[in-house]
């Protein structure tokens, strides 16, 4: 159960780089999921015990009998496999170029991966220590109750207060995260994390500070397992840039990995400090001698602390990729595509064939009403240049986006500004709207398409809420640029100031052994 779990765990946070790749749509969608997995994990014990001894024939003095763990075990089983296959089912990953670049991770290259990408070693060993500190603090609380306090009951207060705020904490993730960044969130998250742990040390008996305390340390560690998911979830774009490809799954399983590991060091710690400290067999709160709430006070507390600022100074140290820089990175995967969708060139793993231009001549009307605008003066030096491509910009009217031509979308951006058609004849046509509106996460955009889908000349491709643009400081030209240029001949049918709408053709294209001959 334990393996197949794990398994589990991998591929359910897996979909999270799978279903966007804006940093700050991850964030919400994480933060629903961890909202289920916060309830799930706290709810278990108020539910347990009352269910096993519903369905048992004995009470056992409490512990309920086989029959009542046995029903318990087959509700469990079944609500885990009908909740499994319905996010299986009704859970759709996003289909972009961007993930088409990638390929088949084997075993002996797993380590080269992790080393190589940097800002995932980086957060994977701070969380190292985060985890590990973490879990094995939690797994010293009943032994606390039950030892230290006397009052083992007292532990389903904590209980209820950590499914409370647990819950409230998750969903603070995404409004702090987009005031103030997750870095600064992280830093605060640890902070408060840290006085809650001393707090509870010196607790003593008093049941309030404990409380108090045992809050303190829990309220952040929702965020911080959010902060570091996010990170390591925006690092498949930063291994992506860096080596070439994606390893979505591979990337995902190092968080399930490392809680792995903290839960086994916490069990192993746990066995050795209980013993050391004399609470075994039939040992009480009385019966603890104050050496040995000495020594569980070091390993419950001392340590636990330590690994935890050890985990804040790597973050400090190595820790570079943040919501900025990931938008950066996916704007320079789009720019790369877009040079291998230039070449006339797919991914090896890409279903559909290059496009191969056919003779002819085809004529390209303006995709959106405005005024023509040479390209060579865009404030693009990609675009202005050529090295994307001939073609003409437009100062844009009107927000709606309509297919100049009839053809298949075959290049889709996850930020919705820009996407890639090719005609019937082949030729390959980028539309971009504006520039830096990557910047954007796809604000202020509407697609009506899907990648693969075939459309007719005059059909609406997207729309654009222009005043979206201008409000965030950035140019709204749309940039159209024949992606395969080399295959063709090119003549301006409307010269740049002109008015033009959807129905005026402004570029003619013709294949240059059809312009040979």
């Amino acid at each position: 159960m334990d393996v197949f779990y794990s398994f589990n765990d991998v591929g359910f946070w897996s979909m999270v780089p799978a279903m966007s790749f804006d940093s700050h749509e991850r964030d919400k969608i994480a933060t629903f999921a961890r909202v289920g997995s916060t309830i799930g994990g706290q709810i278990i014990g108020f539910v347990i015990m009352p269910m096993v001894l519903f369905f048992s024939v004995k009470q056992n003095g409490g512990t309920g009998d086989d029959r009542g763990w046995f029903i318990f075990a087959v509700i469990v089983a079944a609500i885990s496999a009908i909740t499994a296959i319905g996010v299986g089912m009704f859970t759709h990953e996003q289909k972009s170029l961007l993930r088409e670049n990638k390929e088949q991770t084997k075993f002996k290259d797993i380590l080269k991966i992790l080393v190589k990408n940097d800002q995932l070693l980086a957060i994977a060993m701070s969380y190292l220590f985060f985890t590990t500190g973490q879990t094995l603090l939690n797994s010293f609380e009943l032994y606390y109750f039950t030892y230290i306090l006397g009052n083992s009951k007292a532990f389903s207060i904590l209980g209820g207060l950590n499914t409370v705020v647990g819950v409230i904490s998750v969903f603070a993730f995404p409004l702090f995260s987009g005031k103030i960044g997750r870095h600064k969130l992280f830093y605060g998250a640890a902070s408060i994390e840290v006085i809650g742990a001393l707090i509870f040390a010196f607790a003593g008996k008093s049941l309030a500070l404990v409380l108090l305390g045992a809050e303190l340390f829990f309220i952040p560690q929702p965020i911080i397992f959010l902060v570091v998911l996010m990170t390591i979830t925006d690092s498949v774009e930063y291994g992506q840039l860096k080596l070439g490809h994606r390893d979505e799954s591979l990337t995902l399983s190092v968080r399930p990995l490392l809680d792995k590991f903290g839960g086994a060091v916490a069990n192993g710690v746990v066995g050795a400090a209980t013993v050391a400290a004399g609470m075994t067999g039939g040992a009480t709160a009385a019966t603890i001698t104050a050496h040995g709430v000495s020594i569980f006070k070091i390993y419950m507390f001392l340590i636990p602390i330590a690994l935890i600022l050890v985990g804040i100074i790597i973050f400090a140290l190595k820790v570079k990729l943040d919501e900025s820089s990931h938008a950066k990175i996916v704007a320079e995967l789009e720019q790369t595509w877009g040079k291998q969708f230039n070449k006339g060139g797919q991914d090896a793993d890409a279903e559909e064939p290059a496009a191969q231009p056919q003779p002819g001549v085809t004529e390209i009307p303006a995709p959106v009403a405005g005024k023509l605008v040479d390209l060579k003066d865009v404030k693009d030096s990609a675009f202005a240049s050529g090295s994307m491509g001939q073609g003409f910009a437009i100062k844009p009217s009107d927000g709606k986006v309509f297919a100049p031509f009839s053809g298949t979308v075959r290049a889709t951006f996850s930020t919705r500004h820009a996407v890639g058609l090719v005609s019937d004849s082949g030729v390959a046509l980028l539309i971009h709207i504006g520039i830096d509106t990557v910047k954007l996460h796809g604000t202020g955009f509407v697609t009506y398409f899907d990648k693969g889908q075939h459309v007719e000349k005059g059909d609406e491709l997207m729309e654009f809420w222009d005043p979206t643009i201008k409000k965030a400081g950035l140019d709204d030209t749309v940039i159209v640029t024949v992606t395969n240029s080399e295959e063709f001949d090119f003549d301006m049918l409307k010269q740049a100031g002109t008015e033009v709408t959807n129905k005026d053709n402004v570029l003619k294209v013709t294949k240059k052994d059809q312009a040979a001959e």
